[in-house]
């Protein structure tokens, strides 16, 4: 039995972090009713809050949906976790806290691929500056009277110091932040806590405003199915002839069937509808929609309503190629966790002043760096943790050592987000077809000939540094290249399946693969958006939670100024 008695004026799916910032600016308006729906539970678990509760929280379905890629050649056929956010806060309840905004010329490629210069540098500084409660006060970077709070970390690390030195012998020098728009250099990562306590995006944006009385948040409701319907009156074209992708539409999204206590219930919309599932999730439900590949869809029984190609496609990550090497006159988190006396300290020292160890994000410091002079900017990022483990989830290895990751930020690389069957509950199938360019394998044996050439320099002598992975015996470029596909896992930055491009007044569009136009309205479906990391139409060379507010806040200005 389906109800069919919730209306609102906007609804949006997926409380994650663009979500939150969504209901947030759309619900500020007493007399607008906003229905906010998340798969996921509360986020009131204690390991969310502690932030080195990651351990816990990924690949736990308590958070997290557990999505698992297809098994991937790139990776010598090897299928590996998809950790996505399934909780209040999404993916920033679970992620690793670290606040980047890429560089300057991520976002000038952005105005290029979708002919608006709202996403230029320039404006999105602004809006980065507004987000931001910056821990140092505001300056010409930073911004202290948004929600985001970004704080310096609480712990630092004697071997990671000393990494730090290594890499300015090596060309890599050292620098104060990064976030500044050239982000050459090594730096400890700033951090999204406040006082020592993860700050996701429900915390900055959603919990605050919890109480407002026109906004409504359903936990625990998984959207099965977005409603359409033929549009009849042509008043609703007339009105959209400025706004691109929905110019010309013949259909338009009206409601929404949701799965909520095991049973069916229709909700409906009398503005529009915004997915901010993720660029997993969000594609996911275009496609069972009956929006996407018209022929897939067929083939899977289900009846197309918009032919849009690129629906899942574009999918674009960062892979990072985690290094071990043991370490001696030094502590790390290894054996610091595998001593009880030393667990109970740390516990403690967080306890009494939300300092030490428990407070750390996954990686503590990073570096970029260019592969080779032809990079316009830094095309590596590495992530060095103080610690090892085989993958996440798994003990810490017994011994002290620590992992310096290393990712090509801008991957040549492309895969996709595909229906697995008709049945919406099913997950869909993830292929990342990581390491298929040449470009790729080239930026790859870069980085780990680079990450060896750190780590045998003079700063980090005296920790006397041993190779456990790959191992010095691998040398050869096609070694290199088969520990890479061995060792390689994601970075938790999947984006671009449900991209954004240039969409002309009339509704026509360059390239056959764009979904979105600059304003991440779907094409030829009035009434519909996606703001989330899926609409990114190229990955940006940082990690990406940070960019994702910036979608968010960006078109709610729009939201707003068109309503």
């Amino acid at each position: 039995m389906t109800d069919t008695g919730l209306h609102f004026d906007t609804i949006i799916v997926g409380a994650g972090s663009a979500g939150c910032l969504l209901a947030n600016r759309l619900s500020k308006n007493l007399n607008h009713k906003v229905l906010l729906i998340e798969a996921g539970g509360e986020d009131n678990w204690f390991w969310i809050k502690i932030p080195i509760g990651y351990l816990y929280t990924i690949a736990n379905p308590r958070t997290d949906w557990c999505f698992k890629t297809e098994p991937d050649p790139g990776l010598n056929g090897r299928s590996i976790n998809y950790p996505r956010g399934r909780v209040i806060g999404g993916s920033s309840s679970i992620n690793a806290m670290l606040y980047m905004r890429g560089q300057i010329n991520d976002y000038e490629n952005w105005v290029k691929k979708t002919g608006d210069d709202i996403w230029s540098w320039k404006n999105s500084l602004e809006t980065f500056k507004f987000l931001e409660d910056y821990f140092a006060g505001s300056n010409e970077w930073h911004g202290n009277k948004g929600e985001i709070r970004v704080e310096e970390p609480r712990v630092r690390w004697k071997i990671l110091d000393a990494w730090q030195k290594a890499a300015k012998e090596c060309g890599i020098p050292t620098i104060p932040e990064f976030n500044r728009g050239d982000n050459f250099g090594c730096a400890y990562f700033q951090v999204t806590q406040k006082k020592g306590v993860r700050w996701s995006m429900a915390d900055a944006f959603l919990h605050p405003i919890r109480s407002r009385k026109n906004l409504t948040v359903m936990t625990h409701a998984q959207v099965l199915k977005i409603l359409t319907r033929p549009i009849i009156d042509k008043t609703l074209n007339n009105q959209n002839l400025k706004k691109k992708a929905w110019n010309n539409s013949k259909s338009e999204a009206y409601g929404l069937e949701v799965l909520i206590n095991n049973k069916s219930k229709i909700t409906t919309t009398a503005n529009e509808i915004i997915l901010s599932a993720g660029a997993v999730s969000s594609p996911h439900l275009l496609q069972i929609s009956g929006i996407g590949d018209s022929e897939y869809l067929k083939s899977l029984g289900i009846n197309p309503i918009v032919h849009l190609k690129g629906v899942g496609e574009n999918l674009q990550d960062h892979l990072q190629i985690r290094s071990i090497y043991k370490v001696s006159n030094c502590r790390t988190v290894n054996t610091l966790y595998k001593n009880f006396f030393t667990r109970v300290g740390m516990a403690a020292q967080y306890a009494l002043f939300r300092t030490g160890p428990l407070t750390m994000p996954p990686s503590n410091l990073a570096a970029f760096a260019k592969s080779d002079n032809n990079q316009i900017t830094a095309n590596l990022e590495w992530h060095v943790q103080p610690l090892s483990l085989p993958k996440f989830g798994d003990n810490l290895d017994s011994y002290n050592a620590i992992t310096p990751s290393v990712c090509n930020l801008r991957p040549t690389s492309r895969g996709w987000i595909k229906l697995t069957s008709s049945n919406p509950l099913e997950y869909p199938k993830i292929f990342c077809n990581y390491l298929s360019t040449e470009e790729d394998l080239k930026v790859t044996i870069a980085g780990l000939r680079k990450t060896r050439e750190i780590m045998k320099s003079k700063s980090l002598e005296h920790f006397k540094p041993e190779e456990v992975l790959p191992g010095e015996k691998i040398q050869s470029e096609n070694d290199l290249i088969d520990a890479a596909r061995n060792l390689g896992t994601t970075i938790f930055h999947p984006v671009g399946t449900c991209a954004m491009g240039k969409v002309s007044e009339n509704g026509n569009v360059e390239d056959q693969l764009t979904v979105l136009d600059s304003e991440c309205r779907v094409r030829g479906v009035s009434r519909l958006r996606v703001v989330d990391a899926s609409s990114m139409p190229t990955i940006t060379s940082g990690n990406t939670n940070t960019p994702v507010m910036l979608i968010a806040e960006t078109v709610a200005r729009q939201i707003l100024q068109n309503h």
